[in-house]
């Protein structure tokens, strides 16, 4: 019979709520914070305002959202009152807070809680160039993977040219049936690498087209080496005070960068509160440096002018590495939690929203909501320009250079080996294209080659 009764008040206490829930306007406060809620115009939206539009179609009720007065998460003072939307919840100025609102224990005793409607960490976000770790391979680092492929492609086209123009060229070889030919594949090479040396390898090229590749290659060379040893004394000194960071005792043995979190909020009360001496440390130094900051903004923004690592709740920090590429956030992640809804105790809103939570979660309109606004788009012109390491295009100049002289070079070699070839044709009278072709087989076919060997051989003799 009592169990009876018991039954009978829950269903009324329920009709109760769902009766003064449609007639009662619910007041919700939220925070500004991107992406969560967000103004746009007159209006707000968010990832909240479109989670809190997801519970009332749930449960059936009518709802006003207003931003917390004092820009605060909610946190209690010396004296035992609490502040920000904790504050409204308990004073009665708002039904409920939607926000990334963490569920701490010391919250769920003045106010009652929902289930998590997401799950995140504290980590940190810093400066990509300030967590990378230094390369064993830094000799490397002036020039970026593309500009050496580029680098490389061009010293193979040059050292194929001086080849060709060495044997097409009749100036540099007049005779293919009886004179040796100098410049071999291999020597072209290794000629062009004593460039790159600032050193000459002989012998040099006598015909016209010759001598311009040489030069142009030279020009390339020189200054190409100065970009590279320009950008790397650049490289070396901004690297005087280079330090790699990966996780939080990194961070904690350091004192060349600055680091802090949200004032009065639940990741420093984590620090605060806990026993790992790491942590405790990290505390310490942001009590002692006074390094804390006003909101997650003012975080973000000290974090993206470089010296400053800041600490928050890993999903929010996601969103910044999402939003400005030059930030990185740590692979560790510790504290883990959860974000919230608050009501007053004893509300009996909390039961029906963890119930509809817990829906949207099983459902994937969480996950949706989760992939709408967040969203990877680097914000920023210097987006794309993350490294410090040259780029092809930055010496784009330098190679279409090379590249027009290798091309003038080779066109004067033909015009060379035409002129010799229309002369002999006059002289023999002979056609000019049996000329020509006589003489490309001469200086490409089997004959020059036994005769490069019959030289080689009367000069090892």
């Amino acid at each position: 019979m009592t169990g009876c009764m018991a039954l009978v008040l829950c269903v009324a206490a329920l009709t109760a709520w769902t009766i003064s829930a449609d007639a009662k306007e619910l007041s919700i406060t939220t925070i500004k914070q991107e992406p969560y809620t967000m103004s746009k115009g007159a209006e707000l939206e968010g990832y909240c305002i479109d989670l809190i539009s997801e519970l009332s179609k749930k449960l059936g009720f009518k709802y006003k959202v207003h931003l917390v007065k004092d820009n605060r998460y909610g946190s209690m003072d010396s004296s035992g009152n609490w502040n920000g939307m904790i504050g409204e919840v308990i004073k009665g100025e708002a039904d409920l807070a939607v926000a990334p609102l963490t569920l701490t224990a010391v919250r769920e005793q003045y106010v009652d809680m929902t289930t998590p409607f997401m799950q995140t960490g504290i980590g940190f976000i810093l400066r990509k160039d300030l967590a990378s770790e230094e390369s064993t391979f830094s000799l490397l680092a002036p020039f970026s993977t593309d500009m050496w492929v580029g680098v490389l492609i061009a010293f193979l086209l040059t050292g194929l040219c001086i080849f060709l123009v060495g044997r097409i060229s009749p100036t540099e070889w007049a005779e293919p049936d009886t004179e040796g030919h100098s410049f071999t594949l291999l020597h072209s090479f290794w000629y062009i690498t004593g460039a790159l040396t600032l050193q000459g390898a002989g012998p040099h090229p006598k015909a016209l087209s010759g001598r311009l590749i040489s030069a142009i290659w030279w020009l390339f060379a020189v200054l190409l080496l100065a970009c590279y040893f320009g950008n790397f004394s650049s490289l070396m000194h901004s690297n005087n005070k280079h330090i790699s960071i990966k996780g939080f005792e990194e961070l904690a043995n350091q004192d060349v960068m600055d680091y802090g979190t949200v004032e009065a909020g639940s990741t420093m009360m984590f620090f605060k509160h806990s026993n790992n001496p790491v942590y405790r440390r990290i505390y310490q130094h942001m009590e002692r440096k006074k390094s804390y900051v006003s909101s997650m903004e003012e975080g973000v923004r000290r974090a993206q002018e470089g010296d400053f690592a800041f600490i928050g709740e890993a999903v929010s920090l996601d969103l910044a590495v999402a939003r400005y590429c030059k930030l990185t956030r740590s692979q560790e992640v510790i504290g883990m939690r959860g974000y919230s809804v608050a009501a007053p105790l004893g509300s009996p809103l909390v039961k029906n929203l963890t119930n509809a939570i817990l829906q949207l979660s099983e459902s994937g309109d969480l996950t949706c909501l989760q992939d709408k606004w967040w969203a990877s788009s680097c914000l920023g012109a210097d987006g794309s320009h993350a490294s410090d390491a040259l780029q092809p295009h930055d010496l784009q100049g330098l190679f279409l250079l090379l590249g027009l002289g290798l091309a003038v070079g080779l066109l004067l070699a033909v015009l060379e080996l035409l002129s010799k070839a229309r002369n002999q044709a006059k002289d023999g009278k002979k056609s000019c294209c049996s000329v020509l072709t006589s003489e490309l087989k001469g200086r490409f076919g089997s004959g020059g080659e036994s005769t490069e060997q019959d030289n080689s051989d009367k000069s090892k003799a």
